[in-house]
């Protein structure tokens, strides 16, 4: 029995290195699987030779600014004096330019690449190997270059033209035009192949069409560029690749372009200096028209002919326009006035004049109106209101009263009909005035930009005319000093080099292998994965038995099975009560299948080799797995029927142990449909107690305990609760569960049982001869 300390500091390097030493023989198969692979790569690999020559560049220095000839003329053009210059650095960078490698590519057709297919090794076929040569007339616009090979096939005179990514086959002759998707090819025969030279090559080739571009760019990267020394001026040039032949001739291209294009330099650059500066005034001239036309439009498009006019006129403009939107304010306020007067005041009261309203109809209406009051007036002082001249001037008042109120009303639509337009005319005012700051800095960015294109275009013509005067620059040349030459080992591959990679990869791989699958396993494989997780003490280890051996501990057995089934034994006596004369251990688990029932029976039966009555009781009456022991058979009335049935004795349901009649069991019984009422009911504490008088120990075996709650329900009966997990088949993570029941008192007297573990993951007794009686 040990007791976990569950103390996450202790570091255990043999339980680090354990999944590797066990796994010994993994290291072994990927050695030789990797040194074979090797041996094959080196085999069937094209040997790379290393294809080189030298050359020295005339007249280049080793510093910046060291510029020849008289270039000062374009100082002030460039900005800076170096650009003369031909120092060594600068020609390092000349030979690895793209333009050389497109030169290269287009002189030598190496859009196209040629291969044997006879034998297991494709070999590329250049100059005198190949059979044919392939010329590409022009590229289709916009076409994709395949992907895939096309294979030629010999036929007497012709040639048969394959490719399976474009579904095509042509029979086509030499020197013919050939129309394929992407470009215009032409094939020809190769008058200067040499069959001796090339060896077999098979009735048929592959072909492989590359761009342009693309050609150039893989010819850049085989070209391999460097000093000879930091105090000379020679530069190696190198390539290392299969095709001797084609590499040989891709130096000779190279320096071969790199000094027409000296040659070339020399004898022209005044004129390409002249030339560009004609494309610049020709560019510049057309930028500083655009500036030009760009200024007409902007100013058709805002329609404005100067722009500080523009906003004198919109801020006089809403000035008015303000000035009258006021005028009109205060008349709307005069009408507005006297409609309200007008309303509130009693009868035949005269109206003001002359407050200032401009509304003809309005004052005339009024005036009318006064005179009417007054009229009445005067003859009310002779005349009483029932007099009939009275009544009749009282019906005018009346009547010229609702044509002032009219008038009134229709002066007050007009007023704020006009306000509403000199408010929408002064909003459209100001919107134009609030755009006169972006307008004005659009407009003064073209004409900074008139400004420039103007004072360039003046420097120009002063550079061409001081350019057309100046005198030629002397370009450097370059001399082979080292002729072209391959050498006499290849460089690749390297034999020693492969073989130690292999051999450490033989290694890491499997290594990797079993980090990751360690890593990524949850499961619980040994006891020193379980003591990690739990203070619980972990008193047996059961070892994982093979299929063709009896899972059944037998007397007089000193299998490894039987022997940790007496270790187990051992331990539980020292974990339960010394005082009981008759002990009730559970054994639980946290899910099925971990092997509850197998160490139930396994249990059982080793204690009754020791002398002792036991029993075993199958509580797990939802999925009874005790009669599996009893060839699947259940003999009759079990548990479930004790529980239900008051008149069902204990005697009914005890049955001798299938293996070992010495033991007793009582099976689950019938499955119930309510089986945690059953097991509450009292009855089964009933039953417990009477089998605590006539056995010393009572082997329970219960249900699952994350599963159900069934066994949580009489727990309390138990004197050991022994808790079953199994190797690579236990999370981690339910470890979690079982602590918390016992920190939270739902299990009291826990024990842990490692069950199934394998030989690797086994403890002390593996390690030291476990069971060394064994004959």
């Amino acid at each position: 029995m040990e007791k976990n300390t569950n103390n996450p500091s202790e570091f255990d390097i043999n339980a680090l290195i354990k999944p590797y030493l066990s796994r010994w023989y993994w290291f072994i198969m990927g050695i030789v699987l990797a040194i074979i692979l090797a041996l094959l790569y080196i085999k069937f690999s094209l040997p790379v030779y290393n294809v080189r020559s030298a050359v020295l560049i005339k007249d280049a220095k080793k510093s910046f600014g060291a510029g020849v000839g008289n270039m000062g003329v374009l100082e002030g053009l460039s900005g800076f004096g170096g650009m003369s210059t031909n120092s060594i650095e600068n020609e390092l960078e000349v030979f690895k330019t793209k333009k050389l490698a497109r030169d290269i590519v287009v002189l030598n057709h190496l859009q196209t690449s040629v291969y044997s297919t006879s034998g297991i090794v494709k070999k590329e076929l250049f100059g005198d190997t190949s059979p044919i040569i392939i010329h590409i007339v022009n590229d289709k616009k916009n076409k994709e270059y395949p992907k895939e090979a096309f294979f030629i096939h010999f036929e007497d005179n012709q040639l048969l033209l394959e490719s399976k990514e474009y579904n095509l086959s042509q029979k086509i002759v030499y020197d013919k035009y050939i129309s394929l998707p992407f470009a215009n090819i032409i094939i020809s025969k190769n008058k200067f192949f040499d069959k001796e030279k090339a060896g077999e090559i098979g009735n048929g080739l592959e072909v492989y069409f590359n761009t342009l571009e693309g050609a150039a760019s893989g010819v850049q990267k085989l070209i391999q560029v460097d000093l000879a020394d930091k105090d000379a001026t020679i530069i190696n040039l190198s390539v290392n690749y299969p095709q001797t032949d084609k590499a040989k001739k891709i130096l000779t291209s190279l320096i071969d372009s790199y000094n027409k294009d000296a040659i070339l330099d020399k004898n022209s650059e005044a004129q390409k200096t002249k030339e560009f500066i004609d494309q610049r005034i020709g560019k510049i001239s057309i930028e500083l028209g655009n500036v030009e036309t760009e200024k007409e439009r902007f100013k058709t498009d805002h329609m404005i002919t100067d722009l500080m006019t523009e906003a004198k006129i919109n801020l006089e403009s809403s000035a008015d326009a303000r000035k009258k939107q006021l005028e009109l304010d205060a008349q709307l306020e005069l009408n507005n006035d006297l409609i309200s007067f007008l309303n509130k005041q009693n009868s035949y009261q005269l109206l003001p004049v002359n407050i200032g309203l401009e509304n003809h109809e309005s004052n005339t209406n009024i005036a009318a109106y006064n005179k009417l009051i007054i009229d009445r007036n005067r003859m009310l002082e002779n005349a009483t209101p029932q007099n009939p001249l009275i009544q009749d001037i009282t019906q005018q008042i009346n009547s010229m009263k609702r044509s002032v109120a009219e008038s009134l009303e229709k002066n007050k639509v007009a007023l704020q009909f006009a306000l509403n337009e000199y408010q929408s005319e002064q909003n459209k005012i100001e919107s134009r005035i609030t755009k006169i700051p972006h307008q004005e800095k659009l407009f003064r960015s073209l004409e900074r930009q008139q400004q420039i294109k103007e004072s360039l275009f003046l420097l120009l013509l002063q550079k061409r005319e001081e350019t057309a005067i100046s005198l030629a620059v002397v370009a450097p040349k370059a001399r082979i000093v080292e002729p072209v030459f391959v050498s006499d080992k290849p460089v690749a591959p390297k034999k020693m080099i492969i073989l130690l990679v292999s051999l450490i990869l033989g290694c890491i791989i499997p290594f990797f292998i079993i980090y990751l699958k360690e890593l990524l396993n949850t499961k619980i494989n040994s006891k020193n994965d379980l003591k990690l997780l739990t203070k619980i003490p972990i008193i047996a280890e059961i070892p994982a038995i093979k299929n063709n051996v009896d899972h059944i501990v037998k007397n007089n057995d000193f299998s490894q099975l039987a022997e940790s089934f007496r270790i187990l034994t051992t331990n539980i006596g020292f974990l339960l009560p010394k005082t009981l004369e008759s002990k009730i251990i559970f054994v639980t688990s946290s899910i099925k299948g971990e092997g509850k029932t197998f160490v139930s029976m396994n249990l059982a039966l080793s204690l009754t080799n020791s002398n002792n009555k036991v029993v075993i009781v199958g509580t797990d009456i939802r999925n009874p797995q005790l009669q599996r022991y009893n060839n699947g058979k259940n003999p009759g009335k079990g548990l479930t029927e004790y529980l239900y049935d008051k008149n069902t004795f204990v005697d009914e349901i005890l049955f001798k142990n299938p293996a070992n009649d010495k033991c007793d069991i009582i099976y689950s019984g019938t499955i119930p449909p309510n089986p945690t009422e059953l097991l509450t009911n009292g009855r089964l504490g009933v039953l417990l107690e009477q089998l605590r008088a006539r056995y010393d120990y009572i082997i329970v075996d219960t249900a699952p305990l994350l599963l159900v709650t069934d066994t949580f329900t009489f727990v309390k009966y138990a004197d050991l609760e022994l808790y079953v997990t199994r190797s690579n088949f236990t999370d981690k993570k339910l470890i979690e569960f079982a602590n918390d029941s016992v920190e939270s008192g739902k299990l009291n007297n826990v024990a842990f049982i490692l069950n199934d573990v394998t030989k690797q993951n086994f403890g002390y007794g593996n390690k030291y001869g476990y069971g060394y009686n064994n004959k």
